[in-house]
């Protein structure tokens, strides 16, 4: 029968004409021959208004409310009722404004709101809300906020709270609580700060306890080298201490120099005691430092020819074990 078939030459060029493309890259291109467009986000808005003014206008708001809590709650939450987002810097600047103008009642008011929204939950916002509280006199919760602190992040609190909570009962004369923050310092190994030792050493002080003064300054001394930063580099420079600090570093120097002279002097007496001993440990025909090292090479010799022996009276065994 008469069947149309293709010839095996022009399958051949068919599949010659047709070439497999090797990259897997694929580009999306519109109708007008080029990279499609990206349109901005939907959910991001466009700040026509800068971060600075916002804060700046924000303040002088709050400024002319009283101080009720609802009032003041109301007037942020109305601020922020059009933010797609909430604008946490703006609030920062906010909180960073009323600090400079020392109106701490607004900014407690204005942290504890962020906090109460689930926002800027950090360690700066606690310690400014510590801050704030311990300003404006309001000693129980600043403790109710520092136990709080203090028992969920024990381990990784940083040391600025400690040295804080010093200072403040330092300056209302509550002694018994700088030493318990000072002892919880000592058992979480956190240094102090020489602002710090300065307190605590005062306290000591004023309780007649001269001995733990002492002590206090042997294991702090104040340094006598700080590092700044000089046109990028890291310079080292000498601290001037005033006052104690000096008298401290002299009383040090005194009595190094006094060890020194009676090391020296005893040295002498040694000397003078044994001077046969000195002598012999130095002069070149004397062998007494060579006589010894040369008996413990002679006992390790002796015991690595042991081990051999043994080792080979096994290996001995062994073999007529298998014959």
């Amino acid at each position: 029968m008469l069947s149309l078939t293709d010839s095996p030459l022009f399958i051949i060029k068919t599949f010659e004409g047709v070439k497999i493309p090797r990259s897997t890259q694929i580009t999306v291109v519109c109708a007008a021959k080029g990279p499609k467009p990206r349109y901005p986000r939907v959910w991001k808005t466009k700040r026509k208004i800068g971060t600075i003014s916002k804060a700046a206008k924000l303040v002088q708001n709050i400024k002319e409310l009283s101080n009720v809590k609802e009032e003041v709650y109301g007037a942020l939450d109305s601020f922020v009722a059009w933010e797609l987002e909430f604008p946490l810097v703006t609030v920062k600047k906010v909180l960073k404004t009323l600090e400079e103008q020392q109106d701490w009642k607004r900014v407690i008011q204005v942290t504890k709101w962020m906090l109460s929204k689930g926002q800027g939950r950090t360690m700066g916002s606690y310690f400014t809300l510590l801050n704030a509280l311990a300003q404006d006199d309001r000693l129980d919760e600043a403790e109710e906020l520092w136990t709080k602190l203090l028992m969920q992040n024990m381990e990784s609190l940083p040391r600025r709270f400690f040295d804080k909570m010093i200072s403040i009962y330092y300056k209302r004369g509550m002694q018994n609580k700088v030493f318990e923050i000072f002892a919880d310092m000592e058992e979480l190994g956190i240094r102090p700060l020489m602002s710090t030792v300065k307190m605590v050493g005062n306290v000591f002080k004023e309780l007649d306890m001269l001995d733990k003064f002492e002590k206090l300054n042997r294991k702090y001394p104040p340094p006598r080298w700080e590092f700044r930063y000089i046109k990028g580099k890291r310079v080292r420079i000498k601290v001037n201490h005033q006052g104690e600090n000096n008298q401290f570093y002299e009383d040090m120097d005194e009595e190094n120099k006094e060890d020194e002279e009676n090391g020296k002097v005893s040295e002498e007496e040694g000397h003078e005691q044994r001077p046969d001993v000195v002598h012999e440990e130095f002069q070149p025909e004397n062998n007494v430092m060579y006589d010894g090292t040369e008996q413990i090479r002679d006992d390790l010799y002796e015991q690595t020819e042991q081990v051999v022996d043994v080792q080979r009276e096994k290996d001995e065994v062994r073999t007529n074990d298998s014959l």
